[in-house]
């Protein structure tokens, strides 16, 4: 099973790439062939073997030998290894769907924020629609707590948003209403808290470094997703941690 979910993951990793190249473009991922986007050459399996390909062709496009970036294997390695964990985490369960389907969804929300400083209604919408069924699907978790959650994510960064526009996005605020929906009042409180102690932290190691300066952007989502992942495995530890 854990060769199943490695390859499950490498070839859903592939996918994921081509929806974080043309989501942003506005483009369909699942009409139009996929190409090289130097030479435009349509690519063929030899291309697009997960991880495989990348290493055989060194990197470069077999038809024009243009560079391939590398966030193409760093994707398919990654969520193929976040796949074997969730089934190692979770075995056969309802649970371990929902993990992978969300694990798919705020990977393309937290590459495309990195390169593009944007999180599009494209992923977001149908990521916020799916969360709403959470509650249906999991026992003991309410709609009244998810609810609550949403509102409160939403709600702490949304003055945030209309106050500092050119630090903070629309699209930020919908991503703290999706956590809200995942976790669930007062988890969510603990998501929030972590994400700005981990962007603020990172953020100083930054302007220290001169790597960023004070006006430069810096994308939120990674830090929203790993405030995410950390109040799954540490909420209760978070929240006590605050109050103390």
């Amino acid at each position: 099973m854990n060769i199943i979910f490695l390859l499950l993951g490498l070839a859903t990793g592939s996918f994921l790439n081509l929806c974080i190249d043309r989501v942003p473009r506005g483009e369909s991922v699942i009409r139009n062939p996929s190409r090289c986007d130097a030479c435009r050459h349509r690519l063929g399996s030899v291309d697009l073997l997960p991880l495989a390909s990348y290493l055989y062709l060194k990197g470069r496009c077999r038809h024009c030998g243009a560079s391939i970036h590398y966030r193409t294997p760093l994707v398919e390695a990654a969520t193929g290894i976040i796949f074997v964990l969730l089934w190692y985490y979770y075995g056969p369960s309802l649970e371990l769907l929902l993990a992978v389907v969300f694990t798919c969804l705020l990977t393309v929300i937290l590459v495309i924020d990195l390169e593009h400083h944007l999180i599009p209604n494209r992923v977001i919408y149908p990521s916020l629609a799916i969360a709403f069924l959470v509650p249906a699907l999991i026992p003991g978790y309410t709609v009244t707590s998810a609810a609550a959650g949403a509102l409160t994510g939403a709600g702490m960064l949304l003055p945030l948003a209309l106050l500092f526009p050119s630090g903070m996005g629309m699209g930020d605020v919908k991503l703290a209403a999706l956590m809200g929906l995942l976790l669930g009042f007062p988890k969510v409180f603990a998501a929030i808290l972590a994400t700005f102690v981990i962007a603020g932290s990172v953020a100083s190691v930054l302007l220290i470094t001169g790597v960023k300066g004070r006006k430069d952007p810096i994308p939120l989502a990674p830090f929203f997703v790993t405030g995410l992942v950390a109040t799954m495995l540490y909420g209760q530890e978070i929240l006590k941690l605050f109050w103390r």
